[in-house]
């Protein structure tokens, strides 16, 4: 008997294809039976279009899926004529080549057994790009295209048995499809062609492809009736419903129950290997899946029924049309491949070599003269002296000062930490057996770790050897770095270590998945440590933003972590109405020198200058000859930089931008008195806004040497002896020990007390400071004493004192004063067990002698105190009733939730950052500062 056939054409939204599609099918050499068109709830013109062709059988079906529509179109067909009656799916979008439908059908012809027939699927615009060829799947059930967007050079040009084919363009029986109960619900797109072909063959038929009947398709099934293709996130997203949805269909009863707890942990797992495959935009369809799966089924019960009435051989009888696992890793790397190329990342770049274009020398160089600045903290274990303290002892309590809950500062309050914290954590682990330990190391390495960072990011602004050599050299003599390190300030070290870093992984981050997670948590490390640079970071961010809206998706990220850091802090600090303590510095409030703003633009972060005034003074020069040496010393950078702006355009501009923003910030945290230094307000240290307004004009000048033709070397020489003697008074106190930064053992207060503390935690001590105005400030220490980790801007920060202050602030004036007060029980109550008062500094005001001894006098007559005596930290007195045990908060479902958010982020993007895609091809330059390059290789960058 004659075959007959029967297209079922499904329009929607497809007007612009239609026409065609219809002309292609009207063009056949083996014209169809009967055509019916569907139109699933099109907007456009559909009616005319078909009018205009001659269809006579149109459906309208409303705005339905191609499944639904397909069956409505199959209701509407005459009663069945048998096994040779076959239905052709199309759609608006599929135009069959003129001899498509004869080539089918003389593949099936010879093969009664075949029920399914499906044609190479090629591009709409090119016929030599095959869109798709079969499916099949791997041994976990995943969708495996057999051929995809590859040209067509005939590889695949093998008729035979595959394990499905897609819808479109697909011949198949009208008894098989109509006894299989039509496409599954639960495959609205995705893997219908695939479902219903594994159906057939579990009910004993054959699926072939066609290779010589060609069907030229405008987008793939996922895209059907949709206005614009969908997103690469939405496609993986519906993949994976897909897979699930079949997953539970074909699945034995006795598994359903175990599939369906497995699906959030599968989730999770595979949500990690997305973010270190670099597809951060497929974790939320991977979770949005496993929740419809698991709450959604969609039709799985129908679906199983169906499956189980019309199954007649085993899952066996497909095991040898899978893909081998091997086959599938070898398709998945030639994707990746394609991809790669796709987005250029195979593009060559130039950079001088680590090792032969003189990076290592200048980092040498710059580690050499670090540790003779710091050459006092051989050998020991914590910092101290300046803004230092040592970080606690144990690193289960370093970690344990995250997120939201109890602060031991004073008297004690929940608040939120300071995300300053977690970048503790992180160092004090790297010692873990001695956290303090880390600090030490990090500033002896901290000059060359900032020359290695300014280094890599020369070599991305300037293909020479000598321009990043010089920027090296220049970062790594900041006066705001050697200032930082001679006055113990932590955190404006590592946020002067971090910056080019930061900057690096941003310009890479436009392209690059793993760079742009970089530098969200290098963003997040350096806001963390130096929060008065977040407004400037976020104006930079919004700029390259805009700058690069192919790359916005990558891009808009970076500040994620660090606003996740951040939120609790913010919400608290709102809500005591001082949003402006959101810039305070972390760690200890230690006042310092006022800088004018011109001071700050000759790149000094306090009044003194740098040391030239007291130094030239002791030469006998005026008054005013440091400030003219000192700008005469700058001038040699500000010039290259200038010059850059002239040679290198708008590259150098925005450099020169963003050292202003850092100006800007420097001036501006100088005037904002936040905290409190004793009696003295003190304004944000502004050396970190001078680091970065050195980093702006550093990348300029580089720009400068990369395009002047002349003169460069000298022009980076002059420039790296002129900052070199800017600093020149800096170094030689550090040579000569003169800052305020020492090294210790990590004990703060007298060993008595740390020994009990060792033993219970939780004892206090009053440490009483007398200061220069004749006033006595009041700290409450516990265990061994205030550490950094202690630290917290909600409490450097406040601006009323709590009741529990206040009561500690009246304790301590009455113990400083002989009156008839009786301290025992405010004593109890804060467990108090020791009172020190610290020796007098050598330039202690007569004001502060005064005080200390009243105070030292009145201690002394305090009957409920003993007297210890002297020891290196200071008088000591002791309450002899041991302290109590306190009680304090948990953790809370509200700290839970904090810390599992800010856990989550932070993973993620720290995934994501993990390096594992191809590296772009390196081509180093001379590296002597020369014009002609080599054709080394140094594989330094990542997807």
């Amino acid at each position: 008997m004659q075959p007959r056939v029967t297209a079922i054409l499904i329009a929607r939204n497809g007007d612009a294809q239609l026409e065609r599609s219809l002309a292609q099918l009207a063009a056949q050499t083996r014209p169809v039976d009967r055509l019916i068109l569907v139109d699933a709830g099109s907007a456009g013109d559909t009616g005319r279009i078909h009018r205009a062709a001659g269809v006579e059988h149109v459906v309208k079906a409303g705005a339905t899926p191609y499944g639904e529509a397909l069956e409505l179109g199959m209701r509407a067909l005459p009663a069945s004529e048998g096994p040779s009656e076959w239905l052709w799916l199309l759609a608006h979008d599929t135009a069959p080549e003129p001899d498509a439908l004869e080539r089918l059908l003389a593949a099936v012809e010879v093969a009664p057994s075949v029920a399914i027939a499906g044609p190479k699927l090629v591009d709409w615009r090119d016929r030599a790009l095959i869109r798709s060829y079969g499916i099949s799947i791997s041994g976990s059930g995943e969708t495996v295209p057999l051929a995809e967007d590859e040209l067509d050079q005939s590889q695949h040009d093998v008729d035979g048995d595959v394990m499905a084919v897609e819808t479109q363009g697909m011949l198949v029986r009208r008894h098989v499809i109509e006894a299989l109960g039509g496409l599954d619900q639960g495959l609205p797109s995705t893997d219908a062609g695939l479902d219903l072909s594994i159906r057939a063959r579990l009910a004993g038929h054959r699926v072939v492809r066609v290779a010589s009947s060609r069907v030229a398709v405008a987008a793939a099934p996922v895209d059907f009736g949709r206005r614009r293709p969908a997103s690469t996130a939405v496609r993986r997203r519906v993949a994976r419903a897909a897979q699930l949805h079949r997953r539970f269909v074909y699945a034995g009863g006795g598994a359903l129950l175990w599939i369906w707890l497995s699906l959030v942990p599968l989730a999770i797992g595979r949500s990690v290997l997305h973010l270190l495959a670099k597809r951060p935009t497929a974790v939320g369809g991977e979770f949005r899946a496993a929740f419809a799966a698991a709450f959604v089924p969609n039709g799985v019960g129908p679906a199983r029924r169906r499956l189980r009435a019309q199954r007649s051989v085993g899952w066996g009888a497909l095991a040898s049309l899978r893909v081998p696992r091997e086959e599938v890793r070898e398709r998945a790397a030639t994707r990746r491949d394609r991809e790669a190329a796709r987005r250029g990342e195979d593009e060559v770049i130039v950079r001088a070599e680590f090792l032969t274009g003189g990076g290592i020398w200048v980092v040498v160089a710059a580690g050499l003269i670090g540790i003779a600045l710091l050459h006092r903290l051989l050998g020991t274990e914590a910092l101290f002296g300046g803004a230092a303290l040592p970080l606690t002892s144990d690193i289960g309590a370093l970690w344990s000062r995250l997120g939201l809950g109890w602060r031991d500062v004073g008297t004690g309050f929940i608040g939120a930490a300071d995300p300053f914290a977690l970048v503790l954590a992180v160092l004090g682990s790297l010692t873990f057996w001695a956290p303090s330990l880390s600090l030490v190391l990090l500033f002896l390495a901290a000059m060359p770790l900032a020359a290695l960072g300014a280094w890599w990011l020369a070599t991305r602004l300037s293909e020479r050897a000598w321009p990043p050599a010089v920027a090296a050299l220049l970062w790594a003599l900041s006066p705001a770095l050697l200032v930082s390190l001679g006055e113990g300030r932590i955190p404006a070290v590592i946020a002067h270590v971090l910056l080019p870093w930061l900057v690096l992984a941003a310009l890479e981050g436009a392209r690059s998945w793993s760079a742009a997670a970089t530098a969200a948590l290098l963003f997040a490390g350096v806001t963390a440590s130096a929060p008065s640079l977040a407004p400037a970071l976020l104006v930079a961010w919004l700029v390259w933003l805009f700058a690069r809206p192919r790359a916005a998706l990558r891009i808009v990220g970076i500040p994620i972590p660090a606003a996740v850091l951040f939120a609790p802090l913010v919400v608290q600090q709102l809500a005591r109405g001082n949003p402006l303590g959101l810039l305070a510095d972390p760690g200890a409030t230690v006042a310092f020198p006022d800088a004018e703003g011109w001071l700050l633009a000759l790149g000094s972060p306090d009044g003194a200058l740098l040391g030239w005034p007291a130094l030239l003074a002791g030469l006998g020069a005026e008054p005013g000859t440091a400030l003219l040496v000192a700008a005469a010393l700058t001038a040699p950078l500000a010039l290259l930089a200038i010059a850059g702006g002239f040679a290198a355009g708008v590259r150098a501009a925005v450099a020169v931008g963003l050292g202003a923003l850092g100006l800007a910030t420097a001036v501006a945290a100088s005037r904002l008195l936040l905290a409190a230094d004793g009696a003295q307000a003190v304004a944000i240290w502004p050396a970190p806004g001078l680091s970065l307004l050195q980093l702006g004009l550093v990348a300029a000048a580089v720009l400068a040497l990369d395009r002047l033709r002349r003169g460069r070397v000298a022009l980076g020489v002059l420039a790296i002896v002129a900052s070199a003697g800017l600093v020149a008074p800096v170094v030689g106190a550090g040579l000569l020990d003169r800052q305020p930064l020492r090294g210790g053992d990590g004990v703060t207060l007298p060993a008595l007390v740390s020994a009990e503390a060792a033993q219970a935690p939780w004892l206090a001590t009053l440490v009483l400071t007398p200061q220069s105005d004749g006033s006595l400030a009041a700290r409450l220490e516990r265990g061994e004493g205030t550490t950094l980790d202690d630290t917290s801007t909600l409490a450097s920060t406040r601006v009323e004192l709590s009741e529990d202050a206040e009561g500690l602030a009246e304790l301590a004036g009455n113990l400083a004063s002989r009156s008839g007060y009786d301290p025992v029980p405010a004593m109890r109550e804060l467990g108090l067990e020791y009172v020190l008062l610290p020796a007098a500094d050598e330039g202690a005001s007569g004001e502060a002698r005064a005080v200390r001894t009243r105070t030292s006098q009145a201690l002394d007559a305090t009957s409920a105190l003993q007297p210890i005596g002297n020891t290196p930290s200071g008088r000591l007195w002791r309450y002899p009733e041991p302290a109590e045990p306190r009680d304090i908060p948990g953790l809370g479902t509200t700290g839970a939730v904090i810390l599992l958010v800010q856990g989550v982020v932070l993973v993620a993007a720290a995934l994501l950052a993990v390096p594992t895609g191809r590296r772009r091809r390196v081509v180093s330059p001379d590296p002597l500062p020369g014009d002609e390059r080599a054709d080394t290789f140094d594989e330094d960058e990542h997807e």
